[in-house]
């Protein structure tokens, strides 16, 4: 299949809890010739998510059961990496930006038209055609399977629970790069204020025992002042 006949037949995933809007969404979609699925909550939406495999993904920012950004970063962490455009009426720059940061890949506030946002559609489904996935991340000799949620140094095993597995994989995703205590809270604990706990610093001596005892050179620095960051070189 071409990535034309591919976006002339997608599969869309629509999760909104508004009958009314999900009904003229489908409607509009499937007259386009595409095939629409629709979940009415967020918990439907991420099941739906893991039984079938879609081109794009509609959320709406605010649902019922388990809200739009809460499930956008549910989808990342268990490796859904279709492309996801947030539907709001919360259209501010910083709804934006935490609505991309959630993992979202494109934002469009209502009102909008449907032309407007069929295009949104077809491109983010070219694009992700066009783009392979990334599936591993690779610093040194510490290696990433992003599919099967794997963590290896030199070869050997590293066994990490899943806040660790996400802590590790935004720090190598920024490998070279300092990260900042906010940076952590808000894209690996989805925290947008300080708690004020040593959580953070609990997961990066466990992490760092994990990733570093025993080996030679350290990879996960403590940059004073400033944050952590995993050694590039």
């Amino acid at each position: 299949m071409t990535q034309m006949d591919r976006l002339k037949a997608m599969r869309i995933l629509i999760v909104e809890d508004d009958r009314d809007a999900a009904s003229w969404l489908v409607k509009g979609l499937t007259e386009a010739g595409h095939i629409a699925d629709h979940a009415a909550d967020g918990e439907d939406g991420l099941n739906m998510a893991r039984e079938k495999v879609h081109d794009v993904i509609i959320v709406d920012r605010m649902l019922p059961k388990l809200d739009g950004l809460t499930l956008i970063r549910r989808l990342r962490d268990e490796g859904i990496q279709a492309p996801v455009l947030i539907l709001s009426a919360l259209g501010d720059v910083d709804e934006k930006v935490k609505g991309l940061r959630a993992g979202g890949d494109d934002y469009l506030a209502r009102p909008y038209s449907f032309a407007e946002l069929l295009a949104r559609v077809e491109g983010l489904a070219r694009r992700s055609a066009s783009e392979p996935q990334q599936t591993r991340l690779s610093v040194l000799d510490l290696e990433m399977n992003l599919l099967a949620r794997t963590v290896t140094r030199a070869g050997k095993p590293i066994l990490l629970q899943p806040r660790e597995f996400k802590l590790l994989e935004y720090l190598m995703r920024n490998a070279g790069h300092v990260v900042t205590r906010t940076m952590l809270l808000e894209n690996v604990w989805d925290y947008h204020f300080d708690p004020q706990t040593n959580v953070i610093d609990v997961h990066i001596s466990r992490l760092r025992t994990k990733i570093d005892k025993g080996f030679p050179e350290p990879m996960l620095q403590t940059v004073r002042g400033a944050g952590y960051m995993i050694r590039a070189r």
